[in-house]
């Protein structure tokens, strides 16, 4: 949610930033502070009313203490007329508390003024790459047929069981999944994040802290008899556990991380992009989250970008970094990069991580704060990154060490796997 007091005195300047999202957007700025000036307006009336039937009342006190009967009648009937006033400007106060709130969490997040202006992914800035993309092969296999043909997964006992898009991992295909969470933790935790095991369930409450709700309402899954909703990341879990809490500066930063499954509807997905590995609606994932000062969130951005990188290097994965322009950016984003993996077969990037910070957005949203050492109450910044998402970094891995009899794994995997290649059975 955007801080009133920085829309207030900052309005050009938000609507500068606002527009790298989409300058039709801007107008928004505009309608806020006219629903704020409503508001306001309607509080001061009430207030007012308020003030002067205290005071009547007190008068009607004294009128009666010294006999006055009649004079206190006559302000009796005032007061009357005065509370008939005061429900009328209680409830225009509620009816502009209501709009201004609609307003304040449906109103996405002011992209960072270094996010450049766009609308999708082909605006979007190449920021640095890493590895060697392998030469065209014609014989390099996707890795939908290497899953078949090494009895990985089995993509259609998935489609029987539940549907499209909820494959069933099989055999050395659920090991390397346990051997690269287990990998995955392991860097986090030497990184310095405290691990946890979130419920894979949330309430609307922690939907809506942070940003997925109401924006993302038909993307996830809602368990209606319960109202509650299938997470979609560990992001929502775990950043919640600070929801109406007060921390103390020397608190900051906390870090955590939490393996989980993750579940998207991804409604409206289609063709070739959604083959194989490419795109799912259960998949597993390993996250990283901050709780940092908000004088210090883009250090810890640029410390998480080095970490997610360390993973991919480590793999040994060609990849590339992207700074998102605005109009791709998610909903409570300030400022996202994603990491792309080369695909060796399909010969496209596909994307892996997603970091980014969201400054204060969505800490307001959780009534997260944090008392400075002056004792001044501040609001910090949030940050969260995929550390990593295994779908598609299987893809790159069984499509890039690929050979005509097996495929070979990286290094760092060998003993979390207790092999160093994967073969036919």
């Amino acid at each position: 949610m955007l801080p009133l007091p920085y829309l207030r005195h900052h309005t050009e300047e938000a609507k500068a930033r606002m527009a790298r999202r989409n300058p039709l957007l801007c107008n928004l700025i505009d309608n806020i502070l006219e629903a704020d000036d409503r508001r306001r307006a309607s509080q001061s009336h009430f207030d007012a009313l308020k003030a002067q039937l205290n005071q009547i009342s007190s008068q009607i006190g004294q009128l009666l203490k010294t006999g006055r009967s009649e004079e206190a009648e006559a302000l009796r009937r005032e007061v009357n007329l005065l509370k008939e006033q005061v429900r009328e400007v209680e409830s225009a106060l509620k009816l502009a508390e209501q709009n201004l709130n609609e307003l304040l969490t449906t109103t996405p997040n002011l992209p960072h003024p270094l996010v450049k202006a766009g609308r999708g992914s082909e605006d979007n800035e190449l920021i640095t790459s890493w590895g060697h993309i392998p030469e065209d092969d014609s014989d390099r296999l996707p890795h939908w047929e290497l899953a078949s043909q090494f009895g990985l997964i089995d993509f259609e006992s998935g489609v029987k069981i539940t549907g499209s898009g909820f494959p069933v991992y099989v055999n050395q295909g659920a090991r390397l999944q346990r051997a690269l969470i287990n990998f995955f933790l392991d860097e986090a935790v030497k990184a310095g994040y405290t691990e946890y095991q979130p419920p894979h369930l949330v309430n609307a409450d922690s939907g809506f802290g942070t940003g997925q709700l109401p924006d993302k309402d038909g993307q996830m899954y809602h368990v209606t008899a319960d109202n509650l909703y299938l997470i979609p990341t560990a992001e929502v879990p775990l950043t919640n556990l600070y929801r109406d809490v007060i921390l103390r500066e020397e608190d900051l930063p906390i870090k955590l991380t939490a393996y989980t499954p993750c579940y998207r509807r991804e409604a409206g997905s289609y063709g070739k992009d959604v083959r194989g590995l490419n795109r799912l609606h259960q998949f597993d994932k390993v996250e990283i989250v901050q709780i940092t000062h908000p004088d210090r969130s883009y250090e810890a951005l640029e410390e998480m970008l080095a970490h997610v990188s360390s993973l991919l290097q480590k793999l040994g994965l060609p990849y590339r970094i992207m700074r998102l322009c605005g109009g791709d950016m998610g909903f409570a984003a300030a400022m996202t990069y994603d990491f792309e993996t080369y695909s060796a077969a399909q010969k496209r990037w596909l994307e892996v991580s997603s970091t980014s910070n969201f400054e204060t957005f969505q800490a307001i949203r959780m009534k997260l704060r944090f008392k400075d050492r002056s004792g001044k109450t501040q609001v910090p910044h949030t940050l969260n990154g995929s550390a990593l998402a295994l779908p598609r970094i299987v893809a790159s891995l069984l499509e890039l060490y690929q050979q005509k009899d097996c495929i070979l794994l990286p290094k760092v995997l060998h003993p979390y796997f207790g092999s160093e290649k994967i073969t036919i059975t």
